[in-house]
């Protein structure tokens, strides 16, 4: 038996495939199904069927594009209440694939139709456990997402409750040597803490991990519950997407209008624009927001972008603009791009230039909003309004606009699209600190 994971560093998610005896099974696969074709082809193998842990809120599954376009046969619980063909395994149930035996562990917390797999190798010793959003390497995921979404709803009390069950009564028997494969890893909005190693043990999860140390329910209850991250536009909508399966990629991808730089853009639709801010800066549409394709674009355009709104797609060149309209697809949200284009011809705004020294020498000249999460230290200028990037579209205009506005974040990145929303929102003048502010940050002793 052969496992590899395979780890988006966008989304933060993992998937896998399983082979055995010529046949692979793939669990939670992203919406590109290329590298899993690929894989499947080195192992001369045939991937005959997928196991869903749960109808993911953070990425869209290509689960019904192999359904569609392989006939692999696509497992679940049977409470997901899925629009497509599919074969429900109970908790308990076992399905084999090659030699290998697939079974299903019922394991709510995450969500109320979450199922674990553990896998068999062909001697019949439990090998693997892929945990989906339920058990994480060092954490357990949230409970919060299922209360408005989805065909199964949950209070997040009680997917809470039902998260100690899954932890004590599912995950604690196993034996120790097992590996723990699970669907995240650091970065990702569907836990809280979240280590950086991408793979465990069950023996280290007992150990290691705070759920397992914590045997009063209620107290995990509270923990679990307390200071979890912020929930973007795009997580309820993606259940539902997952729910009914996404249409293949290529063809989905193909359907995105390609418009030219001439083309009029209609001023109402709200433009994404991917450049880096030094380009952003010097010339773009007015009002255009400046999410720039980086490392996390996929979760930023769903974090400020709305699933019922449509947009303009803007990137640098060709490359890059068929790139990003692919991380949007990674979400489900190129079927709101109104068009993609390379940048129009006639891009008449600019942000000002930005005076750091005279910043530093005067910063009570300045209202300062701070764009991080209130997880993330305390203010670094006195007086500071404390607005988190993916609640600034919403409170914009709780900004305080007498003295020009100078913006930051941790690193740069956030800054510069909440400094272009402000820019669209605001009569005033805007700056954005960008990278300088590590400049202000606290040193370590």
């Amino acid at each position: 038996m052969k496992v590899k994971q395979f780890f988006d560093e966008g989304l933060a998610h993992a998937s896998y495939a399983i082979i055995s005896n010529g046949e692979a099974a793939l669990v939670d696969p992203a919406r590109n199904t290329k590298p899993y074709l690929k894989y499947a082809e080195e192992n001369n193998a045939k991937i005959v069927a997928v196991f869903e842990t749960h109808p993911h809120a953070d990425f869209v599954s290509s689960h019904r594009e192999l359904h569609d376009t392989l006939g692999a046969t696509i497992f679940i619980n049977a409470d997901m209440g899925a629009d497509y063909p599919h074969q429900v395994l109970e908790d308990g149930e076992e399905v084999k694939i090659g030699g290998a035996t697939v079974k299903a562990l019922y394991s709510p917390g995450h969500s109320p139709d979450h199922s674990a797999y553990l896998v068999l190798d062909e001697t019949g010793k439990a090998h693997s456990v892929y945990t989906g959003d339920s058990l994480f390497v060092g954490d357990v995921g949230r409970p919060d997402l299922r209360e408005g979404a989805g065909k199964t709803k949950a209070q997040r009390k009680d997917l809470a409750s039902k998260m100690f069950h899954t932890i004590h009564e599912v995950y604690k028997p196993l034996d120790n040597d097992i590996l723990v494969y699970p669907a995240h890893g650091a970065g990702s909005l569907c836990g809280k803490n979240m280590s950086s190693e991408r793979y465990s043990t069950i023996g280290k999860e007992k150990e290691e991990n705070w759920a397992f140390k914590m045997e009063e329910e209620a107290d995990f209850v509270k923990a679990l519950l307390d200071d979890q991250p912020f929930v973007p536009h795009y997580f309820p909508y993606d259940v539902e997407v997952n729910r009914k399966g996404a249409k293949p990629l290529e063809e989905s991808i193909q359907a995105v209008p390609r418009l030219k730089t001439s083309d009029t853009l209609d001023k109402n639709v709200l433009l994404i624009d991917t450049r880096p801010q030094k380009e952003f800066k010097q010339s773009h549409v007015e009002g255009a927001f400046n999410i720039m394709n980086g490392e996390k674009f996929e979760t930023w355009l769903g974090s400020l972008v709305k699933p019922e709104e449509s947009y303009y797609l803007i990137a640098a060149n060709e490359q890059e603009l068929d790139e990003v309209i692919r991380k949007a697809a990674k979400i489900g949200y190129e079927t709101q791009i109104r068009g993609a284009l390379l940048p129009p011809q006639s891009m008449d705004a600019q942000s000002p230039e930005f005076d750091l020294a005279y910043f530093k020498d005067h910063p009570d000249q300045y209202n300062v909003v701070d764009l991080r999460s209130p997880s993330e230290g305390e203010n670094l200028f006195e007086g500071a309004q404390r607005i988190p990037l993916n609640e600034l579209r919403e409170n914009a205009q709780e900004v305080k606009t007498d003295k020009p506005i100078v913006v930051h974040c941790a690193g740069g990145y956030r800054s510069a699209a909440g400094s272009s929303i402000l820019e669209s929102a605001l009569d005033a003048k805007v700056y954005d600190l960008s990278e300088a502010v590590d400049e202000f940050m606290p040193q370590e002793a």
